[in-house]
């Protein structure tokens, strides 16, 4: 895929990010884990990050990375993958060069990891991590990696490659002066935890398309969700909001990390089993999943 044929394609539909199956002793559960992306490529997404941030990128081996990435494209026929990609600026570039031979269609650049940075620096790193690949880079502001609306001009003069970029910050103010200063130059895509309670505001600004975590377990109810969006239906986006998602949201803040720990717990819900998470996360708690079932059960009335 060509990063303008990436830039359109995460511009037509609902993206998501397969949550990343382990077993028991914490190692990659290979054929759980494409059981799960199969599933989810029969559904309308428009692309699915593999090792995104819902796919626990952050407690992945930088080696583990492209062997999600290869699980992914054996299983997503039609399907793009989008790799995730991140930590310092030499493993980002390693972990684009050898995802790319894995047959991804593009990456997701997250947060460098743990220190802040100047604009100069992340200038520099975005562009480093563009220059090693020849794939399409979406760049996610979030955490410690903010871009300016100015570095995100200049880095989409100097990157044919930079298609996307997507914001986890809730800075109205910076996304909307964003897109006003780089226009049609890239896609847009929503970024923030369970953006579907956000999805309103950030479609009249021009992001009109987003991630969702919950498509992992309830991907009915998530493209019933972002269709009514983009129709301005409303209704259905309250009902939904009103029977399912402010429900979940109170379990979801209940601990630090709940917010990827709550989709494995949806897996659970519904008899898809995910695996443990890797440390520093937990588990949900039996009990928790007993409620998430229950409301889950609930939406669907």
């Amino acid at each position: 895929m060509t990063p303008d044929e990436l830039k359109d394609r995460i511009g037509a539909g609902l993206l998501s990010f397969p949550v990343t199956h382990f077993k028991d002793d914490l190692s990659f559960d290979r054929a759980a884990y494409q059981d799960h992306v199969s599933w989810l490529s029969g559904y309308d997404a428009a692309a699915l990050f593999a090792a995104g941030g819902t796919g626990e990128m952050f407690s992945l081996s930088p080696d583990e990375i492209p062997e999600v990435v290869r699980a992914a494209k054996e299983a997503a026929g039609p399907t793009p993958i989008i790799s995730g990609c991140g930590f310092g600026t030499v493993v980002a570039c390693d972990i684009a060069r050898k995802v790319e031979a894995e047959g991804a269609d593009g990456i997701l650049l997250l947060p460098h990891y743990l220190t802040g940075a100047p604009q100069e620096g992340l200038f520099a790193h975005v562009k480093a991590v563009c220059d090693a690949t020849e794939m399409g880079v979406i760049v996610y502001n979030r955490a410690n990696s903010v871009l300016q609306a100015d570095t995100v001009a200049r880095l989409a003069d100097a990157c044919p490659n930079l298609v996307g970029f997507k914001d986890g910050t809730g800075d109205i103010n910076l996304v909307r002066k964003i897109v006003n200063t780089c226009g049609d130059r890239l896609a847009y895509v929503g970024g923030m935890p369970t953006h579907e309670m956000f999805a309103e505001a950030y479609d009249a600004m021009g992001v009109t398309t987003y991630s969702s975590a919950v498509f992992n377990f309830v991907p009915d109810l998530a493209l019933e969700f972002f269709n009514a969006m983009r129709a301005g239906d409303k209704p259905t986006m309250d009902r939904l909001l009103t029977n399912f998602f402010y429900p979940f949201l109170e379990i979801r803040d209940r601990v630090p990390g709940y917010a990827v720990s709550a989709i494995k717990g949806g897996l659970a819900a519904i008899g898809h089993a995910s695996g443990p998470m890797r440390p520093p996360l937990t588990n949900l708690t039996p009990q928790e999943v007993a409620e998430l079932a229950q409301i889950i059960k609930d939406s669907n009335r």
